[in-house]
């Protein structure tokens, strides 16, 4: 159910993304970040979401045994496409499998 909503979220995002960059263009998307003290502040918003994402990333990645780095590069290169790709391809670790089958029985 979890990667079903997260596939629906990454194929709407990547639609209304998709739109953006069609009717403006990469810098259009951007540039009117720096515009306003408001527009700025909704960046730095954003930018201390992916960050904290990242810090999570590196942290459940390297737990899982999965190279952070690539996960990385992808968000600060497409911003949360990064961090939907991970949660979609991530496997449970079989610590967090086994305590949830005890828990279910």
């Amino acid at each position: 159910m979890h990667r079903l909503l997260i596939g629906i979220v990454l194929v709407l995002f990547g639609a209304l993304t998709a739109v953006a960059l069609y009717q403006h263009g990469y810098w259009g998307i951007v540039a009117p970040h720096f515009q306003s003290t408001g527009a700025g502040q909704v960046f730095a918003d954003l930018v201390i979401a992916l960050v904290l994402v990242l810090i999570w990333i590196w942290k459940d990645a390297r737990a899982l045994g999965r190279n952070p780095w690539p996960w990385v590069f992808a968000t600060l290169a497409l911003g949360s496409f990064g961090p939907l790709v991970y949660l979609l391809t991530r496997q449970p670790s079989p610590e967090v499998t086994s305590s949830k089958e005890s828990r279910d029985s």
